[in-house]
């Protein structure tokens, strides 16, 4: 990137995408235009620059900066990919038992949410927190199982074995059998987000596993849609950039929302105020936050009933829009 290029902050929402570009002169260029419109484009951020480059001669991308609700609507909406889990057996209901909180302590009748996951498929392994193997991998059970669930339709995996954190063989093993019969996302807890706890990295992985092809589909079509000109960097729900070669779908279930946040405090604080109440409506989703001159954050959240364990901006999201 040279000072001949141009810059592009984007705000892709559900309903609305947003544009901000800086010209290599520095003149700001503003556009709006709806998400989805499939008549005229086929993607709005795309389109956006596009049409102000048109218009603004000289000059190419430099970078794509863009924080989006593509994740967090999928999440919202349940619009994510069909998921297997893969667990130890004897512990396929683990992850929707949960912790066994009560959000309504006297409410007679629990109501949970639904799980991401389909479909369960109960390995059978074993190796105890010192790594010693009570259990060996069943493999040729275990590759059954599988083809099971892809062939039931799952395309997307969640690898989540007991003391899989720190001994990763099975989960490894299970990783390339998943990827031999044709899983084209796989998601081993241990890369996900490596928790000592089954629980919280069983719900990380499920997440990521449910919304990254959603992610990596809408990330792809953005670089098509570039030619390959400019960096492209994504917001993570922590409020921190990543290249869009590394954006998984754990870190961005609040990217949208992130971006928001930091906007609101740079604007309060150039203002003169330093504690602010954020409060972000879109069409599809509105999230509510918090600002006392430092960023709240948090390393475990709860979206639209869906646990997850990862570092993020404390930030509440609910289902609806103006």
């Amino acid at each position: 990137m040279t000072g001949a290029d141009w810059t592009f902050s984007i705000d892709r929402g559900g309903t609305f995408t947003d544009i901000v570009a800086r010209s290599p002169e520095g003149r700001l260029v503003v556009r709006k235009l709806l998400s989805d419109n499939p008549g005229r484009y086929e993607d709005a951020a795309v389109a956006g620059i596009r049409q102000i480059l048109d218009e603004g001669g000289d000059g190419d991308i430099g970078a794509v900066k863009m924080g989006t609700t593509v994740a967090t609507n999928a999440l919202l909406e349940r619009k994510g990919e069909p998921v297997a889990l893969a667990i130890t057996a004897g512990f396929g209901d683990a992850l929707r038992i949960g912790y066994q909180a009560r959000p309504d302590i006297f409410a007679r009748r629990i109501a949970l949410p639904e799980p991401l996951y389909g479909a369960v498929v109960e390995v059978n392994e074993r190796v105890r927190a010192d790594g010693i193997v009570e259990r060996p991998l069943d493999e040729p059970a275990a590759r059954a199982g599988l083809q099971g669930a892809f062939d039931a339709g799952c395309r997307a995996l969640a690898i989540v074995l007991v003391h899989g954190w720190r001994w990763t063989a099975h989960e490894e093993a299970l990783a390339r059998i998943a990827r031999e019969i044709g899983f084209a996302q796989v998601s081993a807890s241990h890369e996900v987000e490596s928790l000592i706890k089954l629980i919280g990295r069983g719900d990380t992985c499920v997440v990521d596993a449910y919304l990254s092809p959603v992610l990596r589909r809408y990330v792809d079509k953005v670089v098509a849609g570039l030619g390959g000109q400019g960096r492209l960097f994504f917001m993570q729900s922590n409020g921190g950039l990543t290249d869009a070669a590394v954006f998984r779908g754990k870190d961005a279930i609040l990217s949208g929302p992130a971006g928001g946040i930091l906007g609101m405090a740079r604007t309060a604080r150039e203002a003169g105020f330093e504690r602010v109440i954020g409060f972000d409506m879109g069409g599809t989703s509105t999230d509510v936050s918090h600002h006392a001159g430092s960023y709240e954050r948090t390393n475990e959240t709860v979206v639209a009933g869906v646990r997850v364990r990862a570092p993020m901006l404390e930030i509440h999201t609910v289902a609806a829009g103006g």
